[in-house]
Parts: structure tokens; C-alpha cells; sequence
């Protein structure tokens, strides 16, 4: 069975994305990184979605990037935004909560496990539709990662190339939900919330809750959340 490497954030986008490799028969090993996220319930979830799942592994891996700050997620004194109007989502202005280099940081440290322990395939919960202007969640971004990986490996320079898998790329926010119920994922066990507290109470004001509960009103299904 082949092996990947799926980034697991405790949110329902890459709860989906494990279910997607699960489903294609490959054999999951889970990477979640503790970057110093104001929500840090999200890594509690992360762990109870692997473990729900009977994964071949699962790793947690601190970097701690409140050193370096400027984001909303990671400096407790920028204050978490409400959601955006949708001017600002239509213009693709990169909010406040976007932190430097993230999925970067994150594809590299996934990238060095699945170059360890044989993974052909990384797999990442990004999204180029819902997404909140975030420059990491684009198309060209893991287009220009995987090429990275090529030429930045030992795997990749002796032609055993490591691809990057972004199924929801495309994806909107009802349609990742409907995906996923369909593979039996259980939402309830996943935090979206950027300031949920340590129990996973979701503060329902923020813009991954408003998206959260519109994608969950447009796939018609029950929204778990506990807000």
C-alpha cells in the first residue's frame, strides 16, 4: 500500500482530505503542527480525527512562528477579526489572519517526513475557492512547491518524485461537506474556529465560522459546531 503523508490541521477541510486518501487506498500518515495558533484546540482535534480514523501514524511537530508574529492567529495582541464583507473576499485582499510563509513552513516539515519514511504523496487541505486570500491556497503555489520538491530532494534528483495532492482546491465549502459526509467523516470532531476555546467552543463570529456554517447551510446538512 502506498504510502502518504496527509497535513492535518483538526479542521473539517483536511479531515476531508484524510478521508480522500483513505478512500484511494493509501496508507495515512498524519503530520499536525503546533505553530504556536492562538486555537490551539485545533491540535486536540487533529489528534482525535487520527486516532477516529485508525491512521498508520500520526506526528505533531512544533514550530513555533509566534516568534516571529504579525498574524492574528499568532499575536494575542491583534485582535481576531470578524468576517469580512464580501467586497474584501471578491478583491482577495490578504487579512490579518494570514500568517507568514504557513503552508510553506508546513509543506517543508511534511516534505521531510515523506522523503524519511517512503511517501510518494503529500496531501493538503488547501483551497483556492473559499479560501480568505491567503497567497499559500493558490494553484501556482503548489504547483511551485511540488517543483521544489523535485529539485530539493534526494528522492526528487533521483527521479522518485514526491507530488503534492490539494484535492479541495477547487472545491467550495458545501461541496468539501458533502464530499466528506459521503466518506463518513464526522464533522463533530473538528475545530474550523480561529479562536475556539481549549474545549473547542467555536466563537461562531469569525470568518472561518461564518464560512464554516455557510458551507454547512449550502450541502443542507446539520452544522455540528458547538458555537
Amino acid at each position: 500500500m502506498q504510502r502518504v503523508v496527509v497535513l492535518m490541521s483538526g479542521g473539517l477541510d483536511s479531515a476531508t482530505v484524510l478521508a480522500m486518501a483513505q478512500a484511494a487506498g493509501r496508507a495515512v500518515h498524519t503530520l499536525t503542527l503546533s505553530y504556536g495558533q492562538r486555537h490551539m484546540a485545533e491540535i486536540e482535534a487533529a489528534r482525535r480525527i487520527a486516532q477516529d480514523a485508525k491512521v498508520d501514524s500520526h506526528r505533531e511537530i512544533g514550530v513555533d512562528l509566534s516568534a516571529i508574529g504579525s498574524s492574528a492567529l499568532t499575536d494575542v495582541t491583534i485582535p481576531v477579526p470578524e468576517a469580512r464583507n464580501q467586497e474584501a473576499v471578491q478583491n482577495r485582499e490578504v487579512p490579518v489572519t494570514y500568517v507568514p510563509a504557513r503552508n510553506t513552513i508546513m509543506l517543508s516539515v511534511a516534505l521531510a517526513l515523506a522523503e524519511s519514511i517512503g511517501a510518494k504523496e503529500i496531501w493538503c487541505g488547501v483551497n483556492a475557492v473559499d479560501y480568505s486570500g491567503y497567497p499559500d491556497c493558490r494553484p501556482e503555489f503548489i504547483r511551485a512547491f511540488e517543483d521544489l520538491a523535485r529539485i530539493a530532494t534526494r528522492a526528487g534528483i533521483q527521479g522518485d518524485r514526491i507530488l503534492i495532492k490539494a484535492p479541495l482546491i477547487r472545491m467550495s465549502k458545501s461541496e468539501i461537506i458533502k464530499a466528506g459526509t459521503g466518506l463518513g467523516v464526522d464533522y463533530s470532531l473538528t475545530v474550523s474556529c480561529y479562536q475556539a476555546t481549549l474545549s473547542g467552543t467555536a466563537c461562531g463570529r469569525c470568518e472561518a465560522c461564518s464560512m464554516r456554517r455557510l458551507g454547512f447551510e449550502g450541502a443542507g446538512l446539520p452544522d455540528p459546531t458547538r458555537y
